[in-house]
């Protein structure tokens, strides 16, 4: 009948480990050398009863776990087994190597006296080496306690940033809808007879964009190409006032990048910054890849009224730089600076260590 795995399992537990055999085998060695040196007896014979005893005691130790009582604790019941089975194995050993003159060899002081110095060594040395194990089996124990207790610490950090970013992402939702929507208000206002040409684009657009709202792993070129898509919707509205260029960037397909963070700073420089104006302005999209230092810088720059009217971040801002922090930790950031004679540059510095799709 072949074994179950339970059966192998309690057969593994009673078998001492590789390591454990190899220490008991170099000691016993060394051990019986020294012996033979004293004592003038042949070193097979003493090895003999040396590795004899050595290999049941360390037997003893390792089967004590799976054959100890449930009340005895599992240092008491191994150290246990070592001082029981250290008499019976040197005892063991006499009966082999005597056979019938087993109690001649008793009766005998010197061979008595030999006898109980063996009984003495496998009872020492058993109770050191069996400190020395479970010192080390302690040592493992508290290692793989810290192992788990680190795993299970990271697999709880990342499942809190894994809610934190999808609560961030909830968030630009109603902002970017209630923006989008906020256009279509101002075109039916201002009765502009391009209301239905726009309005046909905006719901294309809105169906191209929504799926992306809860894209995960969305690259730059895919976020460049929303972008695009929106400020051509926005030139619609106001053709006489907004002028944009967006970069076509090389690897841009190859770069991840957190979906709708640009979209987030292009609506926020066509709010903010060319609304506002009489003028209206010029928005420029592009992005520097630098491969050699592992970064990548995209920036967002519209010529509008300037900072003084964007100078508080309102929630979309705030949404980026919490989500970069996020994603990338403190190597991410989001600037703002100013431009001549009028204008804002938002910049968004990554690390590209790890990014790239």
């Amino acid at each position: 009948m072949p074994s179950t795995p339970a059966t192998v399992r309690r057969r593994s537990l009673l078998l001492p480990t590789a390591r454990q055999a190899l220490v008991v085998t170099v000691f016993c060695l060394l051990l019986s050398w020294l012996l033979h040196l004293l004592s003038g007896t042949a070193y097979p014979g003493v090895f003999g009863r040396i590795g004899f005893i050595g290999a049941a005691l360390l037997l003893a130790y390792s089967a004590a776990p799976a054959l100890r009582p449930r009340w005895l604790p599992l240092a008491a019941a191994r150290v246990g087994a070592v001082v029981l089975m250290a008499p019976v194995a040197a005892l063991v050993t006499a009966l082999v190597t005597q056979r019938g003159q087993f109690f001649a060899y008793l009766a005998q002081t010197q061979t008595l006296v030999g006898h109980a110095l063996m009984v003495f060594l496998a009872i020492v040395f058993g109770l050191l080496f069996s400190l020395l194990a479970l010192r080390s089996e302690r040592r493992e124990r508290e290692r793989a306690d810290r192992l788990q207790t680190e795993l299970t610490k990271n697999t709880l950090e990342r499942e809190l940033l894994d809610a934190r970013l999808r609560l961030l992402q909830a968030q630009i939702e109603p902002h970017f809808l209630f923006n989008t929507l906020a256009n279509v208000e101002a075109l039916v206002a201002s009765g502009s007879p391009n209301a239905g040409p726009v309005l046909r684009q905006l719901i294309a657009y809105l169906r191209a964009a929504m799926p992306r709202l809860n894209d995960a792993a969305a690259t730059l070129e895919q976020e460049l190409q929303l972008v695009r898509a929106y400020l051509e919707l926005m030139h619609m509205r106001m053709p006489d006032r907004l002028r944009f260029d967006v970069a076509n960037v090389p690897q841009a397909g190859m770069v991840r990048f957190p979906p709708m963070a640009l979209l987030t700073l292009v609506e926020n420089a066509v709010r903010h910054g060319i609304d506002p104006g009489v003028a209206g302005g010029r928005i420029d999209v592009d992005a520097v890849i630098d491969a050699a230092r592992r970064t990548m810088c995209v920036r967002v720059s519209d010529t509008g009224v300037g900072m003084a009217q964007t100078a508080q971040p309102g929630t979309g801002l705030q949404n980026v730089r919490s989500r970069l922090l996020a994603l990338y930790g403190a190597g991410a950031r989001l600037e703002l600076h100013e431009m001549a004679p009028h204008g804002v540059r938002a910049e968004l510095h990554i690390p590209l260590s790890g990014e790239t799709a």
